[in-house]
């Protein structure tokens, strides 16, 4: 295993980029787990998901991050064959997409909250997590 003690920033450590320390810790982590590489947009689809209060409609989820519906359900399909995320019809109006969690979704954030724990507990990256698909 590669050696993990943070190293110094050639940009000092005081600063408006010494603030990015924490969050290269834990994309050092995720990069070294066996989880599968998401993008920003589809970890930020994830989060909202399973983080604030439901229920998230496609439509929602494309305002609530600023992008196109058809965005929107590429990162649903993505999501959906990890097994991190599902889409459920509504039953009292059948154009309404409900997106619903999975337990393999919440394995996954518990493993990246952990990383983001253990960072900023430690200052440095933790690799956690199994693989659960991919």
């Amino acid at each position: 295993m590669a050696d993990q003690t943070p190293k110094p920033s050639h940009f000092g450590d005081a600063g408006p980029l010494a603030a990015l320390q924490p969050w290269l810790h834990v994309l050092v982590a995720y990069v070294g787990s066996k989880h599968p590489d998401l993008t920003n947009r589809q970890l930020a689809l994830l989060m909202v998901v399973y983080l604030e209060p439901g229920p998230h409609t496609v439509r929602g989820l494309a305002a609530r991050l600023g992008v196109s519906k058809p965005v929107v359900t590429r990162i649903l399909n993505t999501l959906g064959s990890l097994g991190y995320l599902r889409r459920q019809k509504d039953a009292s109006d059948l154009r309404n997409i409900f997106v619903e969690h999975m337990p393999d979704g919440r394995a996954f954030l518990a493993d990246f909250a952990a990383m983001v724990a253990g960072s900023d507990a430690a200052g440095g990256p933790k690799a956690v997590g199994r693989s659960t698909k991919g």
